[in-house]
């Protein structure tokens, strides 16, 4: 099953998909430009995966000091970081290069705490699309992700839908891509993880708790471009959904 959270005429409704649109909770059938699209799921704490295809590590490789890790690199973003479909995320004047991030969310179901890799998926409530922008002018160091590249207001954007686990048979077989302007730039898919879902859970749970609601985002492969303002930015993931995204500047942003 898929559902959505969006706002229209000043109140949060449920939304399922429909031929029009979306049907919300009370059976009304509106476009998806009718409504203002919210992450489709309450969300809790976001951990972040960085360098988690072999091959965006690959495409990396001469912004890399090594290419091994003994651990996953792993990183938290904050609410104010997030952002629905349909949603604008802002580039800010004088930037070089912010590129797209392709990724598939993971949402836990269950609390999790010291959970073996056996029993690691039975904690995992469903799935999203994520488009989790980076502007790489502000980058210091690969291994230490700064605020200002991985935790900007609107960059890390989530929907349109949430899926559940029930629905997706294997996670590790999804293709991915990103679409701007309508040409294909990236493209991947998630059996090639470094770390794959059940290690996350794994890894994370053995010194923090997980809980209902939070997300982990897997990280993206490679073909990541420079986007500039005014460019339509799509991200899917096979069985999981379609996400758009705008391109704005400053002045649209208000910022």
């Amino acid at each position: 099953m898929k559902t959505a959270r969006v706002a229209y005429q000043g109140a949060v409704h449920a939304a399922v998909p429909h031929e029009a649109g979306l049907q919300l909770a009370d059976g009304r059938v509106l476009a998806e430009q009718q409504v203002v699209w919210l992450p489709p799921f309450e969300v809790g704490t976001v951990i972040a995966l960085g360098l988690n295809y072999a091959d965006h590590v690959k495409e990396l490789a001469k912004e890399l000091t090594v290419t091994t890790q003994d651990e996953p690199l792993v990183f938290f973003k904050g609410p104010g970081s997030l952002l629905g479909h349909r949603g604008a995320t802002r580039r800010p004047a004088g930037v070089q290069f912010m590129h797209y991030e392709c990724e598939l969310a993971v949402v836990i179901g269950a609390t999790a705490r010291r959970v073996r890799r056996a029993d690691a998926m039975r904690h995992v409530a469903g799935y999203t699309v994520c488009n989790d922008y980076a502007v790489r002018d502000y980058l210091e160091n690969w291994y230490r992700p700064n605020l200002r590249v991985k935790n900007r207001d609107g960059a890390t954007v989530l929907g349109p839908w949430f899926v559940e686990a029930a629905d997706v048979p294997d996670p590790h077989a999804l293709a991915l891509r990103t679409l701007v302007n309508g040409r294909v730039t990236q493209q991947g898919c998630t059996a090639d993880f470094v770390n794959d879902i059940p290690a996350l859970i794994e890894y994370l749970s053995s010194f923090m708790t997980l809980r209902a609601g939070d997300v982990i985002l897997t990280g993206t492969p490679d073909g990541v471009v420079n986007v500039n303002m005014g460019d339509e930015v799509v991200t899917e993931i096979d069985g999981i959904g379609r996400l758009v995204n705008t391109i704005v500047g400053d002045d649209d942003h208000g910022r």
